[in-house]
């Protein structure tokens, strides 16, 4: 699941899935499959997300795994 995509369109944005999906081009059972993580974003849905939302592509798309320190 895109966890960050999926807060940053319903919290910070308050936008449904397919107002998401109409601004991509995209139906809406594929938009969803994109953000449950079944289907993945290609580039340009990627980059005009970022464009979107106002945020950089990585902050949207990459989970960064928190360790313990000295781990």
């Amino acid at each position: 699941m895109q966890k960050k995509l999926y807060f940053i369109r319903k919290f910070d944005f308050k936008m449904t899935q397919q107002e998401v999906a109409n601004y991509l081009g995209l139906t809406l059972v594929t938009y969803q499959r994109k953000e449950k993580g079944e289907s993945l974003f290609n580039s340009n849905e990627m980059f005009a997300l970022s464009k979107l939302f106002k945020r950089d592509i990585e902050e949207i798309f990459i989970e960064v795994e928190r360790t313990k320190e000295g781990v």
